[in-house]
Order: C-alpha cells, then sequence, then structure tokens
C-alpha cells in the first residue's frame, strides 16, 4: 500500500475503487462524445434554456471562468448557441442547439445503458435502497460543504 493510499480511511479506499470500476463498466454501451463536466452543461441548459452565464455556473456551483471555457467549447462543437436577451442588450442567454439536444439525448441514452447494466444484479428493492443511500450521503454532505469546512458533522 502506498503512502497516500495508507493515509485514508479503508471505507476510503474502497469507495475509490469502487468509483474507478464504475467509470469501467459497460465501456461499448457509454460510448458519447460528451464528458461528464460537458453533459452537466448541456443537462442545466436542457432544463433552463435561455438561462445566463451567471445562471449556469451558480447552478453548477462553478465559477463563471470555468464555465464559460466549458460553453465556449461546447459552441465551438456547435451544441450551444448564445443569443441576446430580449429585454436586456447586454445580456445573453445560453441555449442547446439542435445538434447539441440530440448529442444531450444520446449521452442520456447511453448513461441510462450503463445504469441498467450496473443495477441488473439487484431486485427494484434493492435498487431503491441504493439510491435512497446515495441521495441521503449526497445530502448530509452538500450540508456540510454549504455550513462550511468548519462545521460539526450534521445528521442526515
Amino acid at each position: 500500500m502506498t503512502s497516500s493510499s495508507s493515509s485514508i480511511s479503508p471505507q476510503a479506499q474502497r469507495f475509490l475503487r469502487l468509483t474507478a470500476r464504475l467509470r469501467r463498466i459497460v465501456p461499448e454501451a457509454v460510448a458519447s462524445p460528451v464528458s461528464p463536466a460537458h453533459l452537466a452543461v448541456l443537462d442545466f441548459l436542457h432544463a433552463r434554456p435561455g438561462c445566463s452565464l451567471h445562471d449556469l455556473a451558480r447552478g453548477l456551483g462553478l465559477r463563471a471562468p470555468t464555465v464559460s471555457v466549458a460553453v465556449r467549447q461546447l459552441e465551438n462543437r456547435g451544441w450551444v448557441a448564445r443569443q441576446p436577451h430580449p429585454h436586456d442588450r447586454r445580456a445573453l442567454q445560453l441555449f442547446l442547439t439542435p445538434e447539441g439536444e440530440a448529442v444531450y439525448q444520446q449521452a442520456l441514452a447511453a448513461h441510462g445503458r450503463k445504469f441498467k447494466a450496473l443495477l441488473a444484479g439487484l431486485t427494484p428493492e434493492e435498487q431503491a435502497t441504493l439510491l435512497d443511500l446515495l441521495e441521503r450521503a449526497l445530502r448530509a454532505a452538500e450540508a456540510r460543504e454549504a455550513d462550511g469546512p468548519s462545521s460539526p458533522r450534521r445528521a442526515p
């Protein structure tokens, strides 16, 4: 065991190994030209067409310069378009292009196949339990993060 891996708990090591395996599962089913970061942008724009760059950054919990780079990359691919705001000439709105919508739908389908392959060995009840526990863990981590790094751990 390396010194970096021994500095974390066995549970953390197991979690890292599991997430690495998760990324490798069913690679042919997830053939997608969309990175997870770009998919997050496409997903946000799909749900909130016409949002501003600031809204996108805030919604993704990222800094505006980081999101601006991603939007520019997606624009270069023809998947996102900026349009002037109809009531504020200084503001721009972001939209998926028809090609961007098609790529987004392909990526969703690929991730759906991955999800189905991953959970195929579980009963519907076990699937629900796994998802409920993951949701609870994420909610607790998000709450601690929102409270700041020095906040005491909250029970979910």
